[in-house]
């Protein structure tokens, strides 16, 4: 005998909106053979809800003013570090070239073909010696971060220029939730 009660509090695996489980077995209904039932007395279970799609949201943005002090900043601190790496990269091209031999080989050549009998040509080796070549670096760096910070600055007051007649550039933000 089955004995109702009234619906049932939702579980956790299921939805509260109309759904009520269905009815169990009583002791006079057997299953039929060795599965434990037929498919007319199988227990549904309910479908999980389907999740919502993540909502993206959007602004749209417009730069209508860039502060040159702040680029200048912005852009000394960049053209630093640029320059920085510049710096380190030369050395250590010129390391590897040295180890290789490079600039024996090649000054040897040049040298024999510069060279008329009884003097020497010219002596590449001298020349592009690592104090020579990282003073030449370093002079080219320096030269670099004041030009990198004078034209982003310069560039920062021609948009501003701009952007009082254009309005400036437009940027669509979005944020995944």
């Amino acid at each position: 005998m089955t004995e109702t009660r009234g619906p049932r509090p939702p579980q956790p695996h299921q939805q509260a909106t109309g759904y009520a489980p269905p009815p169990q077995p009583g002791p006079a209904q057997q299953p039929d053979g060795p599965g434990g039932g037929s498919a007319a007395q199988a227990v549904r279970r309910p479908r999980p809800a389907a999740r919502p799609l993540p909502r993206t949201r959007k602004a749209r943005l417009r730069v209508a003013k860039a502060d040159p002090w702040s680029v200048m900043k912005v852009s000394f601190l960049f053209s630093i570090a640029l320059g920085i790496c510049t710096i380190v990269a030369v050395a250590v091209l010129w390391l590897v070239l040295d180890a290789l031999g490079v600039f024996t080989t090649v000054g040897g050549t040049i040298s024999e073909a510069t060279g008329s009998g009884q003097q020497s040509g010219f002596d590449l080796q001298s020349f592009l010696s690592f104090s020579n070549v990282m003073l030449v670096t370093v002079v080219i760096a320096v030269i670099d971060v004041v030009l990198l910070t004078a034209l982003a600055t310069l560039g920062s007051f021609i948009y501003n220029l701009t952007a009082g007649f254009t309005g400036g550039v437009e940027l669509t933000l979005a944020e995944d939730e």
